[in-house]
């Protein structure tokens, strides 16, 4: 995943005081290194699939948790606006799916471990004692906050990585393009221009 810029000011902790710092600090290094035997254990628990969803790279659990991030890294600032398309419209967790398959081992397997880190890791650091997935919206933008923001570097550059990817998901569907006013490419353009699915001459 693509690190943050080197001249950039670490962020203050979001909500950490040292002990937790340092324990949330180990408990991702164990998750990374493969050594959280607890975590692994209770990580796969309670989670299912969308039915008739085919994984190609995900487990469900992972699925269910890039589901929940991506739902929070695009939630539209005007909910009631019906031509933002929601993440789960645009399916960008089965997008992150399908490029996970594409990833080498070792980038897939670490991507896979941080969905763990955001899942069971991140919530306690941010003052909640539940999974990230049982949390509520709010709660949820707190958790995804405190990684952006993170003094550890790991962290930040894994979730900047991450939302990287969620936006690529969403923007890659010509129904999120008139978020940003873009009317789509000129290479191959209809006469009558971009139009979403289902959308009106």
């Amino acid at each position: 995943m693509p690190r943050p810029p080197t001249n950039r000011e670490p962020p203050q902790p979001w909500r950490l005081t040292r002990r937790q710092l340092l324990r949330a600090g180990a408990l991702v290094a164990a998750a990374t290194l493969g050594a959280g035997a607890v975590l692994a254990a209770v990580r796969t628990r309670g989670y299912a699939a969308p039915p008739g969803r085919r994984l190609v790279a995900m487990s469900a659990w992972q699925f269910v948790v890039a589901q929940h991030v991506a739902r929070r890294i695009v939630a539209p600032d005007r909910p009631d606006d019906p031509t933002i398309p929601t993440a789960d419209a645009v399916d960008i967790a089965g997008f992150v799916d399908a490029w996970m398959a594409r990833l080498p081992t070792r980038v897939r397997r670490d991507l896979g471990r941080f969905f763990a880190v955001i899942e069971h890791v991140a919530p306690l650091g941010a003052g909640f004692a539940s999974r990230f997935t049982r949390l509520g919206p709010a709660e949820q933008d707190v958790v995804l906050a405190s990684l952006e923001a993170s003094s550890i570097d790991l962290l930040r550059a894994g979730f900047d990585g991450l939302k990287a990817l969620v936006l690529m998901g969403f923007y890659r569907d010509a129904r999120a393009w008139s978020v940003v006013g873009y009317d789509g490419p000129l290479v191959g353009r209809p006469a009558g221009g971009w139009r979403a699915p289902g959308a009106q001459p």
